[in-house]
């Protein structure tokens, strides 16, 4: 079975190797770099066999991004204290959105209006919006990119015609289709960045119930997520002309 790796950073300043990822199922550290193939510099290399390989990569890459810990202990948060990072940052906040649904979408009365009727009646004075609004007009940024399978899954359609309600509060709703954001090597994670300073990463289960909030402050960790937010913004369009392409696909 093929690993599954997760990009961890790079001191490329063209995106290519030398590189860092980590293997998700065993947490070993995968290091990309220039192979050492002189015999001569082989044969210093103590405990070399045959089937190893080496790579030659900066020391910088990593001490930047190797990893700090030789177990990483997530420090989590309750829902009470992640709310109120949406009152207490101070200059921006983004989301990437990347599962095909949400347990408490399903839970909204307008979920139910839009599997019954195809659209719904917003409420453009919950206390979501009233909040953003504050944020907005104190000066701050908030936004988010949300990506999506072709065809849309069902909670897919009901946050895109939602869209309007989240742009009316004040935030920048941009959309990606899934296999844009793939060719892309965005990872599938679901994460809110506050002040390009600190990730809270949503973890959900299989039925999409958000399970609990993961903190995460270590500098090296927030630039890999700072670098996903960039990307994946190069390419998203905003929720007005991705409803169209929805539209025209049928």
């Amino acid at each position: 079975m093929a690993r599954r790796l997760r990009f961890i950073g790079t001191d490329s300043k063209n995106g290519g190797c030398p590189a860092v990822h980590e293997d998700l199922h065993t947490g070993e550290i995968v290091v990309q770099g220039t192979p050492l193939t002189n015999p001569e510099d082989l044969a210093q290399l103590q405990h070399f066999s045959s089937g190893d390989a080496a790579v030659v990569v900066p020391r910088e890459l990593l001490v930047n991004h190797g990893p700090k810990e030789i177990e990483r202990v997530p420090k989590l948060i309750d829902l009470e204290e992640f709310g109120r990072l949406f009152e207490t940052f101070a200059h921006t906040a983004w989301r990437l959105e990347t599962r095909g649904g949400y347990a408490s979408d399903r839970e909204d009365p307008t979920y139910t209006e839009f599997v019954e009727t195809g659209v719904i009646t917003p409420d453009y004075d919950d206390e979501w919006s009233r909040n953003i609004r504050a944020q907005t007009a104190a000066g701050k940024t908030i936004g988010r990119v949300r990506i999506v399978d072709q065809p849309p899954t069902a909670g897919q359609l009901f946050l895109l015609t939602d869209a309007p309600r989240n742009a009316a509060a004040g935030e920048d709703m941009r959309y990606l289709w899934r296999r844009d954001a793939e060719a892309r090597h965005l990872p599938t994670e679901d994460f809110w960045i506050f002040d390009s300073q600190l990730v809270a990463r949503l973890n959900f289960d299989d039925d999409d119930v958000l399970l609990d909030v993961e903190v995460i402050t270590e500098p090296a960790e927030v630039l890999r997520y700072c670098q996903v937010r960039d990307a994946a913004m190069h390419q998203a369009v905003p929720y007005e002309a991705f409803a169209a392409q929805v539209a025209e696909k049928g």
